[in-house]
């Protein structure tokens, strides 16, 4: 056989490529031309990992670093029992798997609850790994779409009842959203669980980002809704309350004990968590209170500083998120996808540029979000401010070519 009659999966050449990341490749290049890039485009936070976590870092004693079980230390697990009381989520440790990362926690919920042509409604903009997510399980995603003109809140009942179908096997949200930063009201959470309820799907809720929330209203988790207790899959992770993406430690939360069960073979085949993630994450969870609040009054001024800012760029808009620590705005172009591009190949301000992640890789159909970038508010707000700055600049130069 000549290699040329190889041929790779249609899974693979159907992956989508990360809108987050795509964009690397360019940015290594103008930083080797000494460019100074600021990061808008990924959120990875810029704050300190809980001194409480590094420090069991640092004295881990073992002689062996072994596997851990399948689901997670038991120790892990208990504690995370804790953090969920304190949100009002009553849970038992054998309702908690612990998983590489919140991605890990996506894709076994994906394999175990869905087969090859099966479909999903997920509220569009949304986190873009989804789709690559999707993909992996063979899985559709059906998208109902957001505006930006009503601050990407939960589309009507009526546009998911639309797409319900005897293929459709659930439904999948992030609250607070990434990549929108929209915080789902009670009623919206109300209205989401009767369509569960009424056609009897799953729900898939990405938590992450609950620590986040800016406004007097409520969290509500899927796991408050009442009646759709086996229908809820909630997926968690450390990495943004804690700073600590890269150690690779989230969660999948299930009282369904049939799903549970099934998500555990799929551990079982990848042996265990990350060991030395689990002792940093565990350690975290007693990080002081006031480092939880420290960060978040951080991010309540960084949030501020780049609404704000954002809104005064001529033909700027961003409407004000109420959770996470990203926005998604509107720009004074006709394709993100090559102004980001521009940015980091041909532009620079005084020797600095942006780097931003197109919107329309947040969409199932690359149509959407022509216009707009999702922009994480993960910088000091010196840099935010300089940022805003630089992106006036940018818009200016590349509306005048």
């Amino acid at each position: 056989m000549s290699t040329n009659e190889l041929r790779i999966s249609r899974r693979a050449v159907e992956m989508p490529e990360s809108p987050i990341r795509k964009l690397a490749p360019l940015a290594t290049a103008a930083k080797d031309r000494g460019v100074k890039i600021y990061h808008l485009n990924i959120g990875q936070p810029d704050l300190p990992t809980p001194e409480v976590g590094l420090e069991a870092l640092k004295n881990i004693d073992r002689t062996i670093l072994e596997y851990s079980p399948s689901d997670g230390y038991l120790t892990l697990r208990e504690k995370l029992v804790e953090y969920y009381r304190q949100y009002r989520i009553d849970l038992s440790p054998n309702d908690i798997i612990v998983t590489s990362g919140g991605s890990e926690a996506v894709l076994f919920a994906f394999m175990t609850c869905l087969n090859p042509g099966d479909e999903i409604i997920v509220p569009e903009p949304a986190y873009a790994n989804y789709m690559a997510f999707a993909v992996s399980a063979g899985a559709v995603i059906r998208p109902v779409i957001s505006t930006i003109d009503d601050g990407f809140a939960l589309p009507p009942v009526q546009e998911f009842e639309k797409l319900i179908n005897e293929r459709t096997r659930g439904i999948l949200i992030c609250n607070p959203n990434n990549p929108t930063g929209y915080l789902y009201t009670r009623r919206e959470m109300e209205q989401i669980r009767d369509i569960v309820k009424k056609y009897n799907l799953f729900l898939f809720s990405d938590e992450v980002y609950r620590e986040f929330i800016y406004t007097g209203s409520p969290y509500i988790s899927a796991c408050h809704l009442e009646g759709i207790e086996d229908h809820v899959v909630l997926i968690d992770s450390v990495s943004k309350r804690y700073s600590e993406c890269g150690i690779r430690i989230g969660a999948l939360i299930t009282k369904n004990k049939m799903v549970h069960d099934a998500v555990m073979k799929f551990c079982q085949a990848r042996l265990s968590p990350p060991l030395i993630g689990q002792v940093v994450a565990e350690a975290s969870i007693d990080a002081p209170r006031s480092y939880l609040m420290n960060t978040y009054d951080e991010y309540i001024e960084r949030r501020k500083c780049l609404i704000d800012g954002l809104n005064k760029i001529p033909g700027v808009y961003s409407p004000i998120p109420m959770g996470a620590f990203y926005t998604v705005a509107q720009l004074p172009i006709d394709d993100s996808d090559k102004f980001c591009a521009w940015c980091l190949e041909e532009f620079q301000y005084e020797g600095e540029t942006v780097m931003m992640a197109p919107a329309s890789g947040f969409y199932s159909d690359s149509e959407h979000g022509r216009n707009q970038v999702r922009i994480a508010y993960v910088l000091k707000k010196e840099d935010l401010q300089r940022a805003l700055f630089i992106l006036g600049k940018a818009l200016e130069a590349y509306n005048s070519r």
